[in-house]
This record gives C-alpha cells, structure tokens and sequence, in this order.
C-alpha cells in the first residue's frame, strides 16, 4: 500500500466525481497493455482483452520481458499504457470528422518522448500525413528518435529544443497534440517518485509552464486549427483551469468529441461544462490522464512550406517503394517522401533537428553500407536486399552486437528477419556476417536461461 501526501488526498476530496481515487492509487497496481503498429499491418492476437478506445491495443495479465523481444525492436508493436491510447481515437475523429475530406495533415506533438502519443498518430491519420515530434531533453529525444525508427513511418520529423522556436512557424499545422509536462499525479501507482516529489507548489510550477508552452505553440496552429491539451494529472489547476486560460487568452473553443462517453471516463469537475475527459485509475484499466480539444478561431490551410536555398540534393539507390527526394548530411544519406519534402526540409530550417525521414545509409567509399532504420521502414522493397531468416536465438545474438554465420546466405549486405518480417542489416564476408547494428541499439543486459517467448501477434498480410 502506498502513503499518499496528505494534502494530495484532502485536495481530490475537495471533487465528489473523484470518490474513490485515493484508495485506488494506493493500493492498487497498474495496468500492462501495448499497441501494434498499424502501418505494418499488425493485429493483437486472437482472444486478448482490447482497449476500449484503440483496436490497436490490447492489456497483458502480466509484464513479460520485453527487452527480450525480437519483435518490440522490428516495431512491430510498442509498449503504452491503455490511457494514452485515446490519442489514436482522438487523432481518428479529427482526420474523419471535424476535418473530415481533409486528407492528410500536418500534426505536431510537442513535448513527444518517448514517443507513444506520436506513433499513435501515425497510425490514425490518413496516409501521407506529416507527423513532426518536438522534445526539448536530449536523452529523451533520442529515444524518441528510436522508438520513431523503429516504427518506421518515412513522413515523420523529430526536432529537439525549447518550444519558443517552434513560434516561427506560423500557422504551419492543422493539429498541435501538447502532451504537457505536468506534477505526474496520475503515474503515482506506476512511479514512486511522482508520489515523494508531490506538493502544492508543484502543481503551480507546472500550471504556468504547461500556459508558456501553449502561447509558444498557438502561433504555428493555423487558424480553424486544433490543439489537443492532455496532461498526466488530476488536479484542475493544471487542467480545466488551463482551458479556461485558453479560452480566455487566445479565444480557444473546446470541441466535444464525445471522449467522456466511454465508461469510467469522467468529465469536467469544476462545473463549467467543459468537454474534457479525465481517466481515472480504479474505473478505467489504466493510469491517470486528462485531455481536452480546442480549436483555433478562423479558418485557413495551413502556411506554405518554403524549400531551403542550401540543401545538399542527392541521387538515391533503389531501395525504396515510392518517390522520394534524396538529401546529404555529411557521409549520411536520407531520403524524404517528395510530397512531404519541402514541408520537412521547411521545419528543419526553422528548428533543430534529429530525424528527418529516412536514414538510408552512410557512404564508405564507392558504397552505401544500409542503416538499421532503412530495414525498419515501410517503403523499404521487398526485394532490394537478399534475406535470410534468424530464429530467437540468432535474433537476439544480432540485437546484442555479435557476429553471426549465416549458412546459405548471399555474400554482402544481407537483411535479417524473424518471422520473416525485417530486423536489421549484416554484412556477410562468408564465414561470418558482421553486425551492422549501431552499438547504442543494442541489448546490453546478460540474456535470461532459458529465453522468454515472444509476445503473441496477428498480422493483416503477409510479410515477404
């Protein structure tokens, strides 16, 4: 049983539509559930308990070890907790309904790692979309930065920096998803230092950094726009306070997408009427969340994209499914989808940047030896690499760095897989295949006796 601070306790009394939260903070444990990836055509497997709001998820009875997994590094699916799900509903109703014919959009998630919330609207929004991912702390970006490789999806900007530069922007985005730094109340049953870190004057601190991010951010939403405010946190200081804020300050109005509709989601608890939804631990399987929409006032498309005068165009191998427009970073090759390369081109320009697109490669000498996330990308042909197919020890032997001896395998760059979905690259030389994944991918922790199985899942089609 978890101690919780007195004062956090007498504050949700203060609600009578939070009865009952306390007591399931502390002493209750929190949920296990993850999301496939829907851009690679995976399904959760048959009989599993779905999440509600996103057919993408699923709940787990236990916390497997997922390390050890194959198929979390093939970004096949990915580890997130059932409440910030609701992102992929939020991100379906936007592209299908309140901007219905709208085809793709620009969407921004700002304060992005580690990525979950991102991935969810790539998955949900209409093909073709651009998906740019902010974080301002750079070792949370860089796992940003992997967990968005992993998935795969080539329309996808990762910039890191403080929110202010995003302000130069204007008007560039149909969506801006501000998952809000905030107190962390709703992760007190999965954190115990959300528990030891909680008092008043955080919750204050927050209130007035989650306003300076969303002034920093209003400009660069187009007029007619929508801005999605979540925080992980129940207090109404950081939240239906916030709204209010907006709608004062910047004439924001909060549109009902009917999120409090499904059961155990509450709404508004200051009397406003706000059309906010509130995820509460002990009513809903998962942990503590708050989100609301808002939309910008007006109407417009979204600003032009400028392609930069100094970028270093390249010729690309033929690798790829679809047109693409290559570019150099130094010995790097990347390649931009060419409906999104002026746009992706724009943003790094303006901000800076950690991914844009797809890493294909890096030249050494008269070739271009491929890069992990080229074997993890959705446009990656089917045939442009011979394959050979690893079982689960080969799989994890690669995911740790070691060499392997592939019987039969073509000589040069070979693409590993299991269950004959992509995993990475190795060199063959013959009598061994040299591991071409970059020691910051790798599995550092000793593999358990005997290895753990794989999580089960269901796939639309089949892989080549």
């Amino acid at each position: 049983m978890r101690t919780l601070p007195d004062e956090f306790v007498n504050g949700l009394s203060a609600y009578p539509q939070l009865d009952g939260l306390a007591e399931a903070l502390a002493t209750t444990a929190p949920e296990v559930s993850v999301r496939v990836s829907g851009i690679k055509g995976m399904l959760p497997a048959a009989g599993t308990q779905a999440v509600p709001w996103c057919p993408l998820g699923f709940y787990l009875d236990r916390r497997p070890s997922f390390t050890f997994d194959p198929q979390l590094h093939q970004g096949l699916y990915y580890v997130q907790d059932a409440s910030s799900m609701i992102l992929w509903q939020i991100a379906r109703r936007l592209n299908t309904g309140a901007m219905a014919g709208a085809g793709p959009l620009r969407w921004l998630d700002a304060c992005a790692a580690p990525g979950g919330k991102t991935l969810c609207a790539v998955d949900a929004l209409a093909p073709g979309s651009l998906v740019h991912a902010h974080e301002f702390d750079p070792r949370r970006c860089a796992a940003l930065v992997e967990n968005v490789e992993r998935w795969g999806c080539p329309d996808v900007v990762v910039t890191r920096g403080d929110t202010s530069q995003l302000t130069a922007l204007k008007s560039f985005y149909d969506v801006i998803a501000l998952d809000a730094p905030c107190s962390g109340e709703g992760m007190m049953r999965k954190e115990e230092v959300a528990v030891t870190q909680w008092t008043p004057a955080l919750t204050a601190r927050c209130a007035a950094l989650q306003r300076q991010i969303a002034a920093d951010l209003w400009p660069a939403l187009r007029p007619g726009g929508f801005m999605v405010y979540s925080t992980c946190t129940f207090n109404v200081r950081e939240n239906e306070e916030n709204v209010m804020w907006m709608t004062e300050e910047f004439g924001a109005e909060p549109v009902d997408l009917g999120l409090d509709g499904y059961p155990g989601v509450v709404g508004d608890i200051t009397g406003h009427g706000l059309p906010v939804a509130r995820f509460l631990p002990g009513r809903i399987r998962g942990e503590g969340l708050f989100v609301c929409v808002l939309r910008k006032p007006g109407d417009g498309a979204s600003a032009k994209a400028t392609m930069p005068g100094k970028f270093r165009p390249a010729a690309l191998p033929a690798w790829l499914d679809g047109p693409f427009v290559g570019v150099e970073y130094g010995d790097t090759l990347g390649a931009l989808p060419k409906d999104n390369a002026a746009a992706m081109l724009h943003i790094a320009s303006k901000v800076q940047t950690r991914l844009t697109g797809v890493t294909v490669g890096t030249r050494k000498g008269r070739d271009i030896v491929p890069a992990q996330p080229l074997a993890l990308t959705t446009a990656l042909k089917s045939d442009a690499f011979p394959c050979c197919e690893a079982d689960l020890p080969q799989a994890l032997a690669f995911l740790r760095g070691e060499p392997l001896h592939l019987d039969g395998a073509d000589r040069g760059f070979v693409l590993l897989t299991f269950n004959r979905r992509p995993l990475g690259f190795v060199k063959n030389i013959g009598n061994r295949a040299n591991n071409l994944l970059a020691a910051n991918r790798r599995i550092m922790a000793p593999l358990p006796d005997p290895l753990p199985g794989i999580l089960p899942l269901n796939s639309t089609h089949t892989a080549p």
